[in-house]
């Protein structure tokens, strides 16, 4: 071959190369742009799918808080979505069990402790407890009773009385302890017999929780 023929034969084949150089670059281009798109299209379609479970799930909280709302106050209200036991009554979050038999304070005291509660602590409730008790006659021991030590009246949980929440007639003699009854609160020797109220927490009726809404 003749050197103008080799100069041509060199120059077909580089043009070639660089074409399908340019080309190889051009689809590798393609090809990242194209698993980018469909990474972010999948990354779209879950935060999608994500939100819309938890619309439903906090649109089935509100059915059932409204549901449970109607058959009450008629108000959207948290705690209906929780329940008392069978035998156990609502009151605001706590669930009280107002016992039929009577007992001395410590063996009431032992009652409540076999059903996983306390005697009642009253914090603020008083006249809502009293609405609960609708006989005059009927004393209900609470989880008050005076320490030796301190000669305080001092709750089962550890802490003090506030006289500004309840004030307590009767004597506060050694082993007195507090019953509640319509027509208020009283100390008594610990060993005389009384009904009881135990308290304890409320518990979910359904295992899922309901977001805040």
């Amino acid at each position: 071959l003749d050197n103008n023929t080799l100069i041509l034969v060199y120059f077909l084949t580089f043009s070639d190369v660089c074409q399908g150089s340019a080309w190889h670059q051009f689809a590798l281009k393609l090809g990242c742009t194209a698993v980018i798109l469909l990474t972010l299209t999948v990354i779209g379609l879950s935060v999608s799918v994500i939100f819309l479970r938890q619309n439903s799930s906090i649109e089935e909280c509100r059915v059932d808080v409204q549901v449970n709302g109607n058959e009450t106050t008629g108000k959207w209200v948290k705690p209906n979505l929780l329940q008392c036991p069978v035998h156990w009554h609502l009151l605001q979050e706590k669930c009280l069990f107002f016992s039929h038999a009577s007992n001395t304070w410590k063996d009431s005291l032992t009652d409540c402790s076999a059903k996983e509660s306390s005697l009642l602590l009253i914090q603020d409730q008083e006249e809502l407890i009293r609405g609960l008790i609708y006989k005059k006659e009927i004393l209900f021991w609470i989880g008050l009773n005076l320490t030796l030590s301190e000669k305080k009246w001092k709750w089962i949980n550890g802490s003090f009385l506030n006289s500004n929440i309840l004030q307590i007639a009767g004597y506060n003699k050694e082993s007195s302890c507090v019953y509640i009854s319509l027509t208020g609160i009283v100390s008594e020797n610990c060993d005389a017999e009384n009904q009881w109220i135990c308290q304890k927490e409320l518990k979910p009726d359904r295992n899922k929780i309901c977001s805040k809404f």
